[in-house]
């Protein structure tokens, strides 16, 4: 059964308003793709950081999406509503650690990262099934980050 749209309510309330990628998530098709363009502009900023701070601030994005994630599955009745979308968000700041700059990597990095998260191999799918809660709404795409990283940093590394 598919959940229902989110409530136009989200706009009204801060914190719900970020777990779903600041309305990305009301998307009626696609919202975990469209909560991913929203951690595009997010990784453009965060690209020139040094590796400490892109991973401490990545690290505290993770944290607070636990809380956040957590809050809109409350407030919304739903574990893991479509439209709760933060966790897509720093999964993709987790495929883009270390990447090479420019829009090709931005793009291949998108696109292995929504892969990911899409199929679920084997753990990703097992923790999205069995880990609830904020945490739970967080560590597939964490782990689904962590699998598109590889495979891009080996991209980088076989053609540069």
């Amino acid at each position: 059964m598919k959940p229902a749209p989110l409530p136009m309510t989200v706009w009204r309330d801060p914190l719900l308003l970020l777990a779903c990628g600041l309305g990305s998530g009301m998307a009626r098709f696609a919202p975990g793709t469209f909560g991913t363009l929203v951690g595009i502009p997010l990784y453009w900023f965060m690209q020139p950081l040094s590796i400490l701070y892109y991973t401490l601030l990545t690290v505290l994005l993770f944290i607070v999406g636990i809380g956040l994630c957590e809050y809109a599955t409350q407030k919304l009745g739903v574990h893991d509503h479509p439209g709760i979308v933060w966790d897509e968000i720093v999964g993709y700041l987790v495929t883009m650690f270390m990447a090479p700059a420019g829009i090709t990597w931005i793009i291949s990095g998108f696109v292995l990262f929504r892969l990911f998260d899409i199929w679920k191999p084997w753990p990703i799918g097992w923790l999205d099934k069995k880990v609830s809660g904020g945490f739970g709404i967080m560590i597939d795409d964490v782990l689904a980050g962590i699998f598109a990283a590889g495979l891009l940093q080996l991209a980088a590394f076989l053609l540069l």
